[in-house]
């Protein structure tokens, strides 16, 4: 019995965890001055999280090396997407490119968002697996059905490939008004895969079909341009290699430290030059990952207030109001106004592949300040690319615009480069810094969350199931002796009424 107390308590505590973050106030200088500019309200549609994606080959494989340069169009607001033939007789769709999840979908029904969708009873070559599939973002999500089909990428460059693909016949807040693609090509590892890790990735189908190397690089041309705008924005992506021409420079990697997101170590931000002094767990709480699906940069609560308070001192302007920064106003200046000579440099500094060293990406303040379309003919209006996050920091495309982004999955890395088109007014406003000590910094930055991976929901679920059966054994154990105390009288008056009827 005591031993059945003991295990049960065990188990219990098995499943508390506690976070402890030690946190260092940032100390900023007082001066500020005014500067012409104002608020006007954000739409909608134009924070919506989206995508990017681009493509090629290396020698070697059963295919020559590929170079699909400029195959990816939109923008970072809404995404890049690449043109997709799914089928037989092959249909015509876009596809969001996203390194944040593993699901390859396509509308399968009718939506007033998109224009146009996959018809399954037209494709003789489609075969639906039965199987209920849904898959939920960061923003919206949408519930569909497994199945499999031959695509055509890029005019034939990849043609015929067998893979997985669910139809989406339900979404919500997936598609939104203005996109121009109709469907998403999650890049992902199959972990992330829904309903289970069973469901084989788009890439790794290709991998495996036509034997190419298992590297995929993007490279996403939208610096300076406005978010939400037109949509034509170029990039470009490589499956199977590194196409020189995308970036300047050397390749600096980060190791992926698990395989489900492309998730890396941060170790430090710096704001203007100036460390915000948090402990590095911070950063990396619960994860920080590589996401061309996410518009923005993402930071976990506290690191964004300090990043936020950061650039409001050191900006020297200080009417902004917080729904500027939280996303839900523009700041706009005369056209003949430079703002970004009052804003600061932002860096980001990840661990190197020799885990003793760092190195640094830094972005300008032409790259976290995006100007939107066309809001007042005599302003330029900007929207602020950073967010904050309940659960992970995400470099999205905010800073993904500024590098040539290599996911190395071969040899388990991350590479950044600087983009060959990284470009404003003339001028790269994004850089690579490095080699940096790690003597500063925690061994190990990686925040661990007791139920962040399935196996670890499979645990849990497995000890709850022990817990319940342990709770009804002692609730059992306990409810016994009362059971033969009552059976032990029951029998007594039993016996009793048997002798009272025999003196009858």
């Amino acid at each position: 019995m005591k031993l059945l107390w003991t295990l049960g308590y065990f188990l219990v505590l098995m499943g508390i965890g506690c976070d402890a973050q030690i946190v260092f106030p940032l100390k900023m200088s007082s001066a500020m001055v005014k500067q012409p500019w104002r608020l006007v309200p954000v739409n909608s549609s134009q924070q919506h999280e989206a995508g990017g994606l681009s493509l090629a080959l290396e020698p070697g494989a059963k295919i020559n090396f590929l170079v699909m340069v400029d195959n990816l169009q939109g923008d970072s607001g809404r995404g890049y997407y690449l043109e997709m033939l799914i089928g037989t007789p092959p249909q015509k769709l876009n596809v969001l490119v996203d390194t944040g999840s593993s699901n390859f979908a396509v509308a399968g029904a009718p939506d007033p968002d998109i224009t146009t969708y996959f018809d399954i009873t037209k494709s003789s070559t489609y075969q639906s697996l039965d199987i209920d599939v849904g898959v939920r973002y960061t923003q919206g999500s949408w519930e569909g059905v497994l199945g499999m089909d031959v695509i055509t990428v890029h005019k034939g460059l990849v043609d015929n490939i067998t893979v997985s693909i669910a139809t989406i016949l339900e979404s919500k807040d997936f598609f939104v008004p203005g996109i121009n693609w109709q469907g998403i090509l999650g890049l992902a590892y199959n972990t992330l895969s829904k309903p289970s890790s069973s469901v084989e990735t788009f890439f790794d189908s290709l991998v495996r079909q036509e034997n190419i190397p298992n590297i995929f690089s993007l490279q996403m041309c939208g610096v300076g341009q406005p978010v939400a705008g037109s949509g034509t924005n170029r990039g470009s992506l490589v499956l199977g290699g590194i196409e020189p021409s995308l970036y300047t420079g050397k390749i600096w990697y980060t190791p992926i430290k698990e395989e489900w997101y492309y998730q890396v170590e941060v170790l430090k931000l710096e704001v203007g030059g100036r460390n915000l002094n948090l402990d590095c767990t911070v950063y990396n709480a619960d994860k920080a990952i590589v996401d061309s699906g996410t518009t923005l940069l993402r930071l976990p609560q506290i690191v964004f207030d300090a990043v936020v308070n950061a650039i409001i001192h050191l900006s020297l302007i200080k009417d902004f109001t917080a729904d500027f920064w939280a996303g839900s106003q523009l700041a706009c200046w005369n056209k003949a106004e430079t703002p970004w000579l009052y804003f600061p440099d932002l860096s980001i500094y990840l661990r190197d592949v020799n885990t003793s060293r760092s190195f640094c990406l830094t972005i300008q303040p032409q790259m976290y300040l995006q100007p939107m379309l066309k809001v007042e003919e005599t302003l330029e209006c900007y929207r602020f690319g950073i967010s904050p996050s309940s659960n992970a920091l995400v470099i999205g495309a905010t800073v993904m615009e500024g590098f040539y982004v290599i996911f190395d999955r071969a040899e388990k890395r991350v590479g950044f480069a600087v983009s060959s088109c990284a470009e404003v007014s003339g001028s790269v406003v994004s850089a690579i810094s490095g080699p940096f000590t790690t003597k500063d910094v925690s061994s190990n930055c990686i925040f661990t969350s007791p139920l962040r991976e399935p196996i670890l929901w499979i645990i849990c679920y497995a000890l709850m199931s022990i817990c319940g059966l342990i709770l009804l054994t002692l609730i059992f154990l306990l409810l016994l002796p009362q059971r033969q105390r009552r059976h032990s009288i029951e029998g007594v008056n039993d016996a009793s009424s048997l002798v009272r009827h025999r003196w009858k």
